[in-house]
């Protein structure tokens, strides 16, 4: 009998955009694996979250800018999963508001090696197993842009905008270089969304501050970053790759 249940992994699942796709994937049939770097008990919330959607899930924990890390994960997801189908490229990292004369370049390397190098690992672990070249069936990657990659963050995060313009330009090259074996590669660009993060970047009233910049004015939902991208791994979107989908309210 032929396989019905897809397999997706996640990056940066235990909270924010990646949970809320993790939840939503398992309510569209998908199997999850849920990956995290420091966060267990966030993961394991969204582990049972899925789970009672009727998934069958495993967490990963690992650093997504280390490349041991990195063939650890994808290991652990091969003994884990008969197949993987999708991947939803999400882990990132933001840093407190600063103009770039005042950017350590402890903190440069560390955003370029998270948000840009280690996006970049990610999908080549996912192409030797979805590429047809490589034995497998095809699939799609998911990676996360930001709108910040076309507006720039100036006064704030310009080098995180920097890491999610190459991600665009990544997403393109890579989309053109594995469609003819199966593989789609797409992505979204998020706008001023609801999340940690922006916590996480010692901003927690930014969404607040800014939603008066935002057409429709109010900030986003990370479930509304999530139906986009379940939407771009489902066959409704066949014949989409090599693009972005900014999920930004018009902004």
């Amino acid at each position: 009998m032929a396989r019905k249940t897809k397999t997706v992994l996640i990056t940066g699942a235990s909270s924010g955009i990646g949970a809320a796709t993790a939840v939503l994937a398992s309510k569209s049939g998908y199997d999850v694996g849920i990956h995290y770097n420091s966060d267990l008990k966030g993961a394991q919330l969204v582990a049972q979250m899925c789970e009672q959607e009727g998934a069958v899930t495993h967490t990963f924990q690992g650093d997504v800018a280390d490349p041991g890390d990195v063939e650890r994960i994808f290991e652990e997801f091969d003994a884990a999963f008969p197949q993987m189908d999708a991947l939803v490229n999400n882990a990132g990292i933001v840093d407190k508001p600063q103009r770039v004369e005042e950017m350590s370049y402890a903190r440069l390397r560390r955003m370029v090696d998270v948000n840009l190098i280690g996006a970049m690992m990610v999908a080549q672990q996912g192409v030797l197993r979805m590429s047809k070249s490589f034995g497998g069936d095809g699939g799609v990657i998911v990676n996360l842009g930001s709108a910040a990659a076309r507006l720039g963050s100036a006064g704030q995060y310009v080098d995180y905008a920097a890491t999610k313009a190459g991600i665009d330009i990544f997403t393109k090259g890579l989309s053109d270089e594995v469609a003819p074996d199966g593989v789609r590669v797409v992505a979204i660009r998020p706008g001023l969304i609801e999340t940690a993060i922006h916590g996480k970047g010692g901003l927690p009233d930014r969404c607040d501050d800014l939603a008066h910049l935002v057409p429709m004015k109010r900030p986003g939902e990370a479930e509304e970053c999530a139906h986009a991208i379940v939407f771009l791994m489902g066959e409704g979107a066949s014949y989409i790759t090599g693009t972005s989908i900014d999920v930004s309210g018009g902004r």
